[in-house]
């Protein structure tokens, strides 16, 4: 019940405007985003990576109505890009870019039609990313953008077969999506689903999503993809490795994924075994609907958020 507030929460604009204004917010962001600029994305990419762990970055916005500002966020990636790779923050794939379809004009209603737009900037990312050395994955969002993000995948992979995709786990569809995605080369996200969806088209208890997940699980590790499981609960990562010692996956055939600020010593402990461990870092001044997301992930951090909306200083 929480956890479905809090994700209607993340679309209200009365709660946006008291979060945003609360005096003490900014540590609280801080702790889940990198900050406001791509160099703050860079800085924070620069330290995980002396950690021993690999990132995706993530440019905060999305259901952008604008043709000029979708544009404008595909400007900020590929400007991102080139300051990772002359700083060699790119090589090997140590950082990636993940994009909301919606922030580079899936919605776009005037103009060039919205699926045409996002799919021109999002091919603008993707030849900035292979020029610096690395790839794009196309990030989760509302079931309403799933149809027609997985049209943009499917009309790139000829020519960038290493585009990325997300799976959210919560939605009834899921594992025929996974099933249908798990093919050789592809790249594939797994993660539980941070949207407020009906009933009618994803899981709302914890137990039928955590086993929602389990069947997704397994259908990629047991594929001949390159699976990518972002999960902070610890069964979760206990049945991965084991999926991937039943399955003979090699260490770099898979990775986990995390986001930032959340179990970072279980980050580390994961990357200090030998296995890929990518952290997952959000940046940019359009941070309320992301933080708000991740409460409803995780409502223990709620008392110390509503503690600092009420302090004077």
């Amino acid at each position: 019940m929480l956890r479905r507030a809090l994700l209607a929460a993340s679309a209200s604009p009365r709660l946006r405007q008291l979060i945003t204004t609360a005096p003490r917010t900014r540590a609280i962001v801080d702790s889940y985003v990198a900050g406001e600029t791509a160099d703050d994305a860079v800085r924070v990419t620069r330290a995980l990576h002396a950690s021993g762990l690999l990132v995706t970055l993530d440019y905060l916005g999305e259901d952008t109505t604008d043709a000029a500002q979708a544009a404008a966020v595909a400007d900020e990636y590929v400007q991102l890009l080139g300051k990772l790779a002359a700083e060699g923050l790119t090589h090997g794939g140590t950082a990636e870019i993940s994009v909301k379809p919606t922030a580079v004009g899936l919605f776009v209603r005037a103009g060039l039609a919205g699926q045409d737009l996002a799919t021109q900037n999002i091919v603008r990312v993707c030849a900035a990313a292979r020029e610096a050395g690395t790839t794009v994955t196309l990030d989760a969002e509302g079931s309403d953008a799933i149809e027609p993000t997985h049209r943009i995948l499917s009309s790139l992979r000829a020519d960038y077969p290493d585009l990325g995709c997300v799976i959210q786990a919560s939605l009834r569809r899921s594992e025929a999506d996974c099933r249908e995605l798990a093919g050789y080369g592809s790249r594939v996200r797994l993660c539980k689903g941070a949207y407020n969806e009906p009933e009618s088209v994803a899981y709302v208890a914890k137990r039928e999503i955590d086993l929602a997940y389990a069947r997704c699980l397994k259908v990629l590790m047991n594929g001949a993809g390159y699976p990518m499981l972002a999960t902070h609960d610890p069964r979760l990562i206990e049945i991965t490795g084991s999926l991937a010692t039943l399955a003979g996956r090699s260490a770099d055939s898979f990775e986990y994924q995390m986001l930032y600020g959340i179990r970072p010593a279980e980050q580390r402990r994961l990357a200090n075994t030998g296995v890929r461990m990518r952290v997952y870092v959000p940046y940019g001044a359009d941070w309320y609907g992301y933080l708000v997301r991740r409460l409803a992930e995780r409502p223990s951090n709620l008392a110390l958020f509503l503690r600092s909306l009420g302090s004077k200083s």
